[in-house]
């Protein structure tokens, strides 16, 4: 995740210890951080969304984890010390034993977040994610209206999530919006950002696409587009910033966001920018995410780099807890993923930027080209702005 707030603005955020090693209870270095674990607890889901990276569909799917296995898998991350488990799907609120689990994993001590469509989140499921301690509840939003329900495959869906936005405020549940720019919604980001000010909405996440479960199937942003969208989105954070309701903003998925940032700044605030290049540099970008910052444990109990890589798995919590699997120094793909700079090809090897973005996002390359070590096809730099020169 790159956090436009804090590296644009300079405006301190509430995961700065982590992301950019400042502040109390700080890892020594991003490489050395244990990661936040995205938990697919049931695939199963009640819409048909365009760019679901499961594939879920809303039927039972065999083998998930059981309620037993569930407990073995929070009791040890809370003794791994994970700094974030987020509940994700298909819906995970469908899941028939959610708010057991999550008042479970709660009681660990476990940081809680939640990825979900907003449809089942009434007035009353509102207040239960409060009363949990849910640090925030991210609702995805597609578009506005008809687009919403066109991604989502039902009608009605984005007048729920809309409501689901209203109860968890009315109760002081922090709440984020979580979408994905696509071609099918990325023209209408100026009505979104309206949306986002309008509802009074704290969080928001930014996804670059990626090519999962049905998502393959969408058309990728072209890449001036791309530009122009973070472009409209730093104004947005800039703008909210100056009038005194900063708004958590991420953007996710796509590591060179960090070093086309820190390039506007240099024309911008060259103090800022140097700020920033502290953070960025610290971070390290795709260099310590997927495989090391972040992690996935899928519905079956299998153990992913990350939630969109299924392909690659690294073992199952149903055979040895997570704390082993990820801990495995044996396995042959997770040591080169952790040390990936000296295995990239093409530009990304060679792009001044590389110790800021490291390398972009390694699954989007394999899956449009084929090669684990590609250079990420989504990366919108321009060559002039990669080539490598005293920065």
């Amino acid at each position: 995740m790159t956090n436009l707030t804090r590296l644009y603005c300079d405006v301190a955020q509430p995961m700065d210890h982590l992301r950019y090693g400042r502040g109390r209870s700080a890892p020594a270095t991003a490489a050395g951080r244990r990661p936040i674990v995205v938990w697919n607890i049931t695939r199963r889901c009640n819409l048909k969304c365009l760019h679901c990276y499961q594939d879920s569909d809303s039927r039972h799917y065999p083998g998930e984890l059981d309620w037993q296995q569930c407990q073995s898998v929070v009791d040890d991350l809370a003794q791994f010390k994970v700094p974030a488990l987020l509940l994700s799907g298909g819906e995970p609120m469908i899941h028939p034993r959610f708010f057991e689990l999550a008042e479970y994993a709660a009681g660990k001590g476990l940081r809680l977040t939640l990825s979900t469509n907003g449809t089942l989140i009434d007035a009353e499921n509102a207040r239960r994610l409060k009363d949990i301690g849910f640090s925030y509840a991210g609702i995805s939003l597609d578009g506005m209206g008809a687009t919403h329900d066109h991604f989502r495959g039902r009608s009605g869906a984005f007048e729920k999530a809309v409501a689901a936005f209203r109860h968890c405020k009315a109760v002081g549940q922090k709440v984020g919006l979580r979408l994905t720019l696509s071609s099918h919604n990325i023209d209408d980001l100026d009505n979104i950002l309206d949306f986002i000010e309008r509802e009074d909405i704290e969080r928001v996440c930014f996804y670059h696409l990626v090519y999962s479960g049905r998502g393959a199937e969408l058309v990728e942003v072209p890449h001036e587009k791309t530009r122009a969208a973070i472009d409209k989105i730093l104004d947005r954070t800039a703008r909210w910033v100056a009038e005194g309701s900063p708004r958590e903003v991420l953007t996710v998925d796509q590591p060179v966001d960090g070093p086309y940032l820190y390039m506007r700044l240099l024309r911008e605030n060259p103090e800022r920018a140097e700020r920033a290049w502290e953070l960025l540099n610290w971070n390290g970008g795709g260099a310590n995410s997927s495989g090391t910052g972040i992690s996935n444990i899928d519905t079956q109990g299998n153990v992913h780099p990350d939630q969109f890589w299924h392909s690659l798995t690294l073992g199952n919590v149903k055979d040895r807890p997570f704390s082993e699997i990820w801990t495995n120094r044996d396995h042959p793909e997770l040591t080169a993923l952790r040390n990936r700079k000296e295995h990239l090809t093409g530009r990304c090897a060679s792009c001044r930027w590389l110790n800021l973005c490291g390398g972009g996002f390694r699954v989007r390359a394999l899956q449009m080209t084929g090669d684990f070590w590609a250079p990420d096809p989504s990366c919108y730099l321009r060559d002039e702005e990669t080539a490598l020169e005293a920065v």
